[in-house]
């Protein structure tokens, strides 16, 4: 008998999830030509959708199961008694991996996140307090154990663990993501990380968020100046 892994199970859930996301974002465009009383179920099936959502982001898959369970019940009722007509399509979640320092957390780490959960599972690799150190010249306010434990209990994100000290490629290596989504501020060249990967053997799509949150107003360095302000007036 073959024994499922945790990765397997949160990626089939995913995946069922996204199903009926799906299936609901094409019945938008209904609502005004079906009856109050199946609107009255559809709405009650996007509640166990974001029932599911949350229950998914905070690790508990039997209770996410169950949820996604309920609201795919409904609409495939409703798709039964002819109420309405939607296509269903299965489509493997991918696996989304970004990296940072992620040192005060804050809306623009949060919207960072939030857009990698939109192309699939998200696996998150901190960066080691003695990388940033020789990368930016100084360490972190929180070490890495806690940057690490904060952005493992934000619900977008699906694994998070510690970069490797001398190697950052290594991580890549052993999550095998399908895309690596960077911030749009992160040194990092898209091309130059591209061309690292191939010679690891690695075809890995990379993609870049458009812009920063509140026209660049989050970031831990300007969130430290304004508490040092703050407390010197």
């Amino acid at each position: 008998m073959s024994i499922v892994s945790k990765d397997d199970v949160a990626r089939r859930i995913k995946l069922y999830i996204d199903m009926v996301n799906e299936v609901l974002e094409q019945l938008k465009d209904f609502r005004g030509s079906l009856p109050k009383r199946v609107w009255e179920l559809i709405d009650l099936a996007r509640n166990y959708l974001e029932d599911s959502r949350y229950y998914f982001g905070a690790g508990d898959y039997v209770t996410s199961l169950s949820c996604i369970s309920y609201a795919e019940g409904l609409l495939d009722a409703l798709a039964r008694l002819g109420y309405i007509n939607v296509k269903w399509h299965r489509r493997n979640p991918p696996k989304v991996l970004v990296g940072g320092t992620f040192d005060l957390v804050h809306p623009g780490h949060i919207e960072f996140l939030r857009e990698a959960a939109k192309r699939g599972l998200v696996y998150v690799v901190v960066a080691r307090d003695q990388n940033v150190k020789k990368i930016k010249g100084k360490l972190p306010i929180m070490n890495e154990k806690d940057r690490l434990a904060v952005v493992s209990s934000i619900k977008y994100v699906y694994k998070a663990s510690l970069g490797d000290k001398k190697d950052f490629l290594k991580p890549i290596q052993q999550i095998k993501p399908d895309i690596i989504f960077l911030g749009p501020d992160q040194f990092m060249d898209e091309e130059y990380l591209s061309k690292e990967l191939a010679k690891r053997g690695l075809k890995i799509k990379v993609e870049r968020m458009n812009k920063r949150v509140g026209e660049g107003q989050y970031s831990t360095t300007k969130i430290i100046s304004k508490i040092l302000r703050k407390r010197s007036s």
